[in-house]
């Protein structure tokens, strides 16, 4: 199965096939997981940095890599977006992108592109581990989960702050990167990550990225990619939160669904045991 890689290599047709039990198995893991070790969050961590010249260092290094992610999707992956313009009606607001997770690098600069405004990203802690974009990942916008109380006050505070300055807020309701996965899997979590949405009165979207093959067989196999956006969809006043969360998560669901449709190739077969 691959690995985390930046600029990920073509790799034999018979190494392209996971064999899975649950649709929470990692087909990508850090030396972390496969030891079973458990990641926590550095103690003290700050989820909005208070040290003035943290957040002006947070913000031209976002503006790099922001700049280095045009390259990457557009030369790279040959990336296609389709529907941006359904993002202005979310201008003036804060807003939330649920996307399908299907490839390590390209859903750190996908959304950004997309999104073409600051972005904050919820990740897990192991992620913090990634080689290479791992330590950066805090100071380009990643909220990585807290365990404790303390820890998990903190990281809701500090989505609720973001929404309300207006920023894009980016989950990953299948929790687990599935790279070049053509089928969109069961949320994990259910609807709990639509409590965001609902509770700050935000709309969410879609970004469901699709794979192809390429014309060209300069990076051998390996597929392009087509991103598609949808929605708003908003959360209704006359529900209750629960209801909304219910009622969101499934307009996520059925949306990329729909446009997981359009993908063409089968670059990883993923087949259940």
């Amino acid at each position: 199965m691959a690995q985390a890689e930046l600029f990920q290599k073509d790799i034999p047709k018979s190494e392209r096939v996971f064999y899975y039990v649950s649709e929470e198995d990692d087909p990508i893991k850090t030396d972390e997981q496969e030891k079973k070790v458990e990641v926590g969050l550095p103690e003290g961590y700050e989820f909005v940095p208070k040290n003035p010249f943290v957040r002006i260092w947070s913000s031209v290094l976002f503006r790099v890599f922001w700049i280095f992610g045009q390259w990457y999707e557009k030369h790279y992956w040959q990336a296609k977006f389709y529907g941006r313009e359904k993002l202005k009606e979310a201008r003036g607001k804060g807003y939330v992108i649920y996307a399908n997770h299907t490839n390590p690098f390209h859903d750190v600069f996908g959304p950004a592109i997309a999104a073409n405004r600051r972005i904050f990203t919820i990740i897990s802690p192991v992620n913090l581990k990634v080689p290479g974009i791992g330590p950066m990942l805090p100071l380009i916008g990643g909220l990585p989960l807290g365990k404790s109380r303390e820890e998990k006050r903190a990281f809701n505070e500090a989505v609720d702050k973001r929404l309300k300055q207006k920023k894009c807020l980016v989950v990953y309701p299948e929790a687990h990167v599935w790279p070049c996965a053509t089928k969109i899997r069961k949320f994990p979590a259910g609807d709990r990550s639509f409590k965001y949405a609902t509770r700050n009165n935000v709309p969410i979207f879609t970004m469901t990225t699709t794979y192809h093959k390429r014309k060209d067989k300069k990076r051998g196999d390996l597929p392009r990619m087509d991103i598609y956006l949808d929605g708003p969809f908003w959360p209704e006043a006359e529900k209750t939160e629960d209801e909304n969360r219910a009622i969101l998560a499934k307009k996520a669901y059925d949306s990329m669904v729909k446009y997981s449709k359009k993908s063409t190739y089968e670059y990883f077969k993923y087949i259940k045991k």
